[in-house]
C-alpha cells in the first residue's frame, strides 16, 4: 500500500481521493479548513461538496500539509487555478524530487497567460518542471464519487511519470489513456469551461439545443486555433479533453459553469451567481485570461470575446448571443482546414 496526498477537499479532490483509495493506497486529503478536515474524518463523508458519498476507511483528511506529504509516493493538486501557486509555495518545502506531481486543476493564469504546468514550474522550480503531470477529461466528481464509468487523460512532457499516473489511477470503473501533448490536453481542459458558460447562458435563454450545438461546436474550432497557435497537437481537441470533456460540460447540470451560465441567461448579476454557486466557477477567470491571451496572439475567438464583454463590461446575455449568431458569412471549414495544413507542414 503507497501513501498518496491529494491537495484540495473539494468535490474533484475528495472523488479523486475515493479512486486512489479504491486501489489500495493510503490517501491523505489535505483542506486548508481544520474544520473540514475534522467533519470529514468524523462522519467517513464530505458533506460540503461531495454529500451521500461514504468514504472508503483507508481515506483520511489533515490539514497538516507536512503530514499529507511526507513520505507520499505522489502528490496530487486539485485546487483552483487561482490557488495554485499558493499551495506550491508551501508544499516546496517539503516535496521531494522522487515524488511524482500530478495536477487535476482546469484554468489559465490572467496576466500571465500560463498554463497550470507552467506556474507550477514557476513555483516548484525546472527539477519538477518536466515531470508535471495535467489529469484531465470528461468527468463530474459526482459521478466519480459514486464510481460511475469514467475516462480521463493523463499528459506530461516526461511520459514515465505519465504512465506512473496512469498506474495510480487506473481501475475497473476509472480508465486512463495518456497522451504526449501537454499543451493540448491544458488548452482543452481550460476552454472548455468558457464555451459551457456560454452554452448555459443559450439555454437560460430558452434558445434550445440547436443553439447548444452550434456553440460547442464553434467553441470546439476556437480551442483548436488557439492550441494551433501554441503547437498543440489538433488530433488532441477531437479526443477526451476536448470534444469529450466539451460535452459532459455543456450538458450536465453537475457543470458548476453550465449552472452559472444557465443563471447569467436568466438575467442574475454575476456576483450573486458566483455567490449562489459556493464553489469556484473556473470558466468566468478563464474567459477574462484567454480573451487577453487571444488578443495578444491575434487569434480569432468570438465566443471567448462575446462571453469576455458579458463577464467584464456587463453586456447584455442576449445581446452577445445575438451577434454571435449575427457574424458575416465565412466557410465553416476554412479556419480548421489551415489549422490541420500548417500543423502538418
Amino acid at each position: 500500500m503507497a501513501k498518496v496526498a491529494v491537495l484540495g477537499a473539494g468535490s474533484w479532490g475528495t472523488a479523486l481521493s475515493i479512486v486512489l483509495a479504491d486501489n489500495n493506497n493510503d490517501v491523505y486529503l489535505w483542506s486548508h479548513r481544520e474544520q473540514l478536515a475534522l467533519n470529514i474524518n468524523e462522519n467517513q463523508m464530505n458533506e460540503q461538496y461531495l454529500p451521500e458519498v461514504n468514504l472508503p476507511s483507508n481515506l483520511c483528511a489533515t490539514s497538516d500539509l507536512q503530514e499529507a506529504i511526507q513520505d507520499a509516493e505522489a502528490v496530487i493538486f486539485v485546487v483552483p487555478t487561482k490557488a495554485i501557486r499558493a499551495v506550491c509555495q508551501q508544499v516546496k518545502p517539503f516535496l521531494k524530487e522522487s515524488q511524482t506531481v500530478i495536477h487535476a486543476a482546469k484554468g489559465i493564469e490572467p496576466e500571465t497567460n500560463k498554463r497550470v504546468s507552467e506556474m507550477m514550474t514557476d513555483e516548484l522550480g525546472e527539477t519538477f518542471g518536466d515531470n508535471i503531470v495535467v489529469l484531465s477529461g470528461p468527468s463530474h466528481a459526482e459521478e466519480v464519487g459514486k464510481r460511475l464509468p469514467t475516462t480521463v487523460t493523463v499528459s506530461s512532457l516526461n511520459m514515465d511519470q505519465a504512465e506512473k499516473a496512469q498506474d495510480l489511477f487506473m481501475n475497473e470503473n476509472f480508465r486512463v489513456y495518456t497522451n504526449d501533448d501537454l499543451i493540448g490536453v491544458e488548452i482543452g481542459g481550460a476552454l472548455k469551461n468558457i464555451i459551457a458558460l456560454g452554452a448555459g447562458i443559450s439555454d437560460g435563454l430558452g434558445y434550445g439545443d440547436n443553439a447548444k450545438a452550434a456553440l460547442i461546436t464553434r467553441g470546439l474550432a476556437e480551442m483548436a486555433r488557439l492550441g494551433h497557435k501554441l503547437n498543440a497537437n489538433p488530433l488532441t481537441f477531437a479526443g477526451l479533453t476536448g470534444v469529450g470533456d466539451l460535452i459532459v460540460t455543456c450538458t450536465s447540470q453537475h457543470s458548476r459553469n453550465w449552472r452559472a451560465g444557465n443563471m447569467l441567461g436568466k438575467g442574475y448579476v454575476l456576483q450573486d451567481v458566483l455567490e449562489q454557486m459556493g464553489m469556484v466557477v473556473e470558466g468566468v477567470r478563464t474567459t477574462k485570461a484567454v480573451y487577453q491571451f487571444a488578443q495578444k496572439l491575434e487569434v480569432d475567438m468570438p465566443i471567448t470575446k462575446g462571453l469576455y464583454e458579458l463577464i467584464v463590461n456587463e453586456k447584455d446575455p442576449k445581446e452577445v448571443v445575438d451577434q454571435l449568431m449575427k457574424r458575416g458569412r465565412t466557410n465553416e471549414l476554412d479556419d480548421l482546414s489551415e489549422t490541420l495544413l500548417k500543423n502538418n507542414n
